[in-house]
């Protein structure tokens, strides 16, 4: 399977409708997620230039991003960021891959 972080921004709309009834948004997001043959590792809000992450686990690039654009299109949210992580077993492939890769240096 694999991961990514999915950082998400709510608009000044969706942010005003938490205040006045909050509400639990991992619950449909997971239920969404499911459906799309995913899973939620994990859920947070936090500070900075997005409202919350996600590290969602999920069969392929493509379901990726079908689940995000599902995910965005009712229009609550004002940004979205998918970034493709690797496990450390990938990467020490990747790291593998790259010592059999060569580039000359610049001016050589």
């Amino acid at each position: 399977m694999a991961h990514y972080m999915v950082q998400f921004s709510y608009t000044r709309e969706a942010t005003a409708a938490f205040i006045k009834k909050p509400e639990d948004r991992s619950a449909p997001v997971r239920a969404l997620v499911e459906k799309m043959g995913g899973r939620i590792m994990c859920f947070f809000y936090c500070f900075g230039d997005y409202d919350g992450v996600c590290i969602v686990e999920g069969t392929d690039d493509a379901t990726c991003l079908a689940t995000v654009m599902a995910a965005f299109s009712p229009g609550h949210l004002s940004d979205i960021k998918t970034t493709v992580l690797l496990t450390m077993e990938e990467a020490v492939e990747a790291m593998k891959k790259a010592g059999q890769a060569t580039l000359p240096p610049p001016g050589r």
